[in-house]
């Protein structure tokens, strides 16, 4: 009873799906001006959600404890698959809790952000030549985006 329809059995037609916040990140939508307090949530395969708080308050106590559990349920990647093309693959998000503290949890962010600020330099040094192959800019598009995102 009630407005909100009886769940679905797990794995149904209109099931669901969990929204998992790990390597998640919120923040304030700048950009988006239709609502006041809306924030966005960047999820770890790259979808983006909208949620509007009823304060500004609230809007920055939520993003702040989003962050907090995403940082905390964010283990560190793997490394990218290794094969025999020289294509860019993205590393592997695990979804399983950090077992760290928080302060190594910290720490490892800020590495993993110094590595990725180090690689996103040398990237953007070796341009690939405005005649290349259409793979070659493609891959370098890819890794360019994903160097962004992080």
């Amino acid at each position: 009873p009630g407005p909100f329809p009886a769940p679905q059995e797990e794995g149904g037609p209109e099931a669901e799906e969990p929204l998992g916040v790990h390597h998640a990140l919120a923040e304030r939508a700048s950009k988006y001006t239709k609502r006041p307090n809306v924030f966005r949530l960047q999820t770890a395969d790259w979808r983006v959600f909208l949620f509007q708080a009823p304060t500004p308050e609230e809007m920055f106590s939520w993003i702040s404890r989003i962050n907090l559990v995403a940082a905390l349920f964010s283990s560190p990647p793997f490394p990218a698959a290794v094969g025999s093309q020289r294509r860019f693959v993205r590393p592997i998000l695990p979804a399983a809790p950090s077992r760290s503290p928080p302060e190594e949890q910290h720490r490892s962010h800020e590495e993993w952000m110094e590595r990725v600020a180090q690689e996103l330099f040398e990237h953007q040094r070796n341009l690939p030549e405005k005649r290349g192959r259409a793979r070659d800019l493609d891959e370098y598009r890819l890794k360019k985006e994903y160097l962004l995102y992080e």
